[in-house]
C-alpha cells in the first residue's frame, strides 16, 4: 500500500470514528498519515517554487491546517475535520495573496486556486476594480485552453452589479462576484496514483495566470489586524 492510499484510509476511518477517544487510540496512524501529507506538501512547494517566482519554499508545517475543528459556532460538533489541507501561497497559508490550495479527503479531494474568502471586502473591491479596468485581460486568462479545459470559475455573487460599476460592462457577470476561485476535483484513485505529485503540480501551474491576475490586483492588500 502506498503512502497516499494509507492517508486516504486513515481519513476514511477518522470520518467514521470522529471522536477524541478513537483519535488518541490511533495516534501512531495519524502521525504516519500526517507525515506523508507533509512530505507531499514539501515536494509540491519545491516544485511550484521552481516555476512560480511568487512562491518561496517553506516547511510544510507553515502551509498545513490542523485536523481539529473549531466547533463553538457550528452545528456540527464533531471534533475533527477528516481532511488534510494546505495552502501554498506567496505568504504561506494566508489566503491573500492567493496561491495553491490542496485538500485530501476521501470522496472530496480537490486542487484549488484563487480568492476563496469573500469576507475581505478590500480584497473583493481590488479584484473587482481590476476586472472593470482590464476585463479583456481577465477573459483572456479564463479562455486560455490550458485553463479552460481544466477549470471553471466559481465564487459567491451579488444579484446585481454593485454601485459604482457599469451594469452594461462586458464582464458584468464577473463584477457581481465577491470571490473568484477554481477547483479541480480529484477521485480517490487519482490521489493514490504514483504520479499524483507530478499531476498536481502540472494542474496548479495551469492555474498560475489566474492567480497572477488576482495577485496583481491585490498588490496593496493588507490582512486585517487581529
Amino acid at each position: 500500500m502506498n503512502e497516499m492510499q494509507a492517508m486516504l484510509d486513515y481519513l476514511r476511518a477518522l470520518e467514521q470514528n470522529n471522536d477524541r477517544e478513537w483519535f488518541h487510540a490511533h495516534h501512531d496512524q495519524y502521525k504516519q498519515a500526517a507525515a506523508a501529507f507533509e512530505q507531499l506538501v514539501d515536494a509540491l512547494s519545491a516544485e511550484l517554487a521552481a516555476h512560480d517566482p511568487a512562491i518561496l519554499p517553506r516547511p510544510a508545517k507553515e502551509l498545513t491546517f490542523k485536523l481539529k475543528r473549531v466547533s463553538r459556532f457550528s452545528l456540527d460538533k464533531s471534533p475533527y475535520n477528516p481532511a488534510f489541507r494546505a495552502h501554498i501561497g506567496p505568504k504561506g497559508k494566508l489566503p491573500v495573496p492567493v496561491g495553491y490550495y490542496l485538500m485530501i479527503r476521501p470522496g472530496g479531494s480537490f486542487l484549488g486556486g484563487g480568492l476563496f474568502a469573500d469576507m475581505f471586502k478590500d480584497a473583493t473591491e481590488m479584484v473587482r476594480r481590476a476586472i472593470a479596468e482590464d476585463g479583456q485581460g481577465f477573459e483572456k486568462v479564463l479562455a486560455d485552453p490550458a485553463f479552460a479545459q481544466n477549470f471553471t470559475l466559481g465564487g459567491s455573487s451579488l444579484k446585481k452589479v454593485p454601485a459604482g460599476y457599469d451594469a452594461a460592462h462586458p464582464q458584468a457577470a464577473y463584477l457581481k462576484q465577491k470571490s473568484w476561485y477554481v477547483e479541480y476535483p480529484l477521485t480517490d484513485q487519482e490521489v493514490a496514483d504514483k504520479d499524483f505529485l507530478a499531476r498536481a503540480a502540472d494542474l496548479f501551474l495551469k492555474m498560475r495566470p489566474f492567480n497572477d491576475f488576482l495577485n496583481h490586483a491585490l498588490t496593496d492588500f493588507q490582512m486585517p489586524a487581529r
